[in-house]
């Protein structure tokens, strides 16, 4: 038997990013039936589009999260969340989930990664809690 590799840790950018688009896409899958439900789409193009549209960003959603440790993965989730931002167009209503998850998906990534460097820098910042 081989051994395998030991994974490499993930960094709290990487972690939060990926718990942040996993339940996005729950939402998204949600939206698209919204989508469909409402027959928002333009009348030439089907309603049931609605739901593959929120099926295929939402598949696209978990696989980003299984692959947030690859290179450029982090970019593909703020395309994903432009893409969410842009179905507002459709149902004005997503304009909020873009702008909870968006605002989730902003500090988890850019939060994570400044918490991130303070760590590997040795940054002991201090703490202080009730009990000090």
């Amino acid at each position: 038997m081989t051994e395998r590799a030991a994974r490499r840790e993930r960094t709290l950018a990487q972690k939060l990013g990926a718990i942040v688009l996993g339940f996005e896409s729950i939402v998204v899958f949600l939206a698209g039936l919204t989508v469909f439900g409402l027959r928002a789409l333009p009348e030439q193009i089907p309603s049931w589009w609605g739901i593959v549209g929120g099926v295929v960003v939402a598949i696209a959603m978990i696989l980003t999260a299984g692959a947030i440790t690859r290179p450029g993965a982090i970019g593909v989730g703020w395309t994903l969340q432009l893409i969410v931002a842009l179905a507002a167009f459709l149902v004005p209503a997503i304009a909020l989930v873009a702008l909870i998850f968006g605002g989730m998906w902003a500090y988890a990534t850019i939060g994570g990664a400044r918490i991130d460097r303070q760590r590997q820098g040795g940054s002991t910042a201090d703490t202080h809690t009730e009990s000090e």
